[in-house]
């Protein structure tokens, strides 16, 4: 039997840590070596939902103070950010990808033949499903050994039109908190505040994502855990067509996110105050 590596990539914080973890679940493109000849050769060559660059629009984040955690496998091997019962997130009529999706977005079949068994997707989330969010609980109860209040930033991106979950096109911006049951308020604001400035940004709340599973599962503010998820259109950093980062447009939104996690960490060494 082969050694499994992990599937995931902690960054540490280069100073001091802040009470930060920014998770990047979708951002990985690997296939395992023993899954890849299940997979349509069109999807291993370019896995088209994943939310490519998203590790590199955040890489500034070290720098700060915050801790990343990066998926390295793609999202069509298992979803790190669905429910690993299969509970569906949303029931409004929208294309839900499974645990282990056999579709992409664009309803595209995944596999050559038959979808993976049950059986192997339970292998599938013991091998890297479970290591990542583990990986989370980890990282979040060390940080909170040192602060009471600490915040999971999930950090998402997806094509700016979807037809299969929405007819029209997505907003720029999308952060998600389950309606406010996922981080305090204060939280919330500060974050709405940033991310809604600059106008030429279009920019909505719970709508028409609320959060995936990670932010539902590990948002506990009674419990000083807090968790944000930021959806955002790939056309503010990347050329969907040719699957290339454009820093010009990059920077920009970097810029807002910076300031935004800087000031998230200021209020969170003041919310019980």
């Amino acid at each position: 039997m082969s050694i499994q590596a992990q599937p995931f990539d902690v960054i540490q914080p280069k100073v001091a840590a802040l009470p930060i973890l920014v998770s990047v679940p979708h951002c990985g493109s690997l296939f395992p070596e023993e899954l890849r000849s299940l997979f349509l050769p069109e999807h291993l060559q370019h896995p088209d939902d994943t939310d490519w660059f998203v590790d590199q629009l955040y890489d500034f984040a070290p720098a700060m103070g915050i801790t990343m955690l990066v998926a390295r496998y793609s999202r069509y091997v298992i979803d790190l950010n669905r429910d690993p019962h299969g509970k569906p997130l949303y029931n409004d009529g929208r294309v839900i990808t499974e645990l282990a999706p056999t579709r992409t977005f664009a309803d595209q079949p995944l596999y050559q033949g038959t979808p993976p068994s049950e059986a192997e997707v339970e292998q599938r989330k013991e091998r890297y499903f479970a290591p990542y969010h583990q990986q989370i609980q980890s990282i979040l109860a060390q940080l909170q050994q040192q602060h009471p209040h600490v915040l999971l930033w999930d950090a998402h991106s997806i094509r700016k039109h979807v037809p299969t979950i929405r007819t029209q096109p997505f907003p720029d911006l999308i952060l998600g908190n389950q309606d406010g049951n996922t981080a305090s308020s204060v939280l919330i604001e500060t974050t709405i505040k940033h991310l809604s400035q600059d106008s030429t940004y279009q920019f909505s709340h719970n709508d028409p994502f609320k959060g995936g599973y990670i932010t539902r599962h590990f948002g506990r503010p009674t419990q000083g855990v807090h968790a944000l998820q930021l959806e955002m259109a790939k056309t503010l950093y990347m050329d969907e067509g040719t699957t290339t980062y454009q820093p010009q447009h990059a920077n920009k939104i970097r810029d807002i996110l910076k300031r935004t996690l800087e000031a998230l960490a200021r209020d969170l060494e003041h919310l019980d105050a």
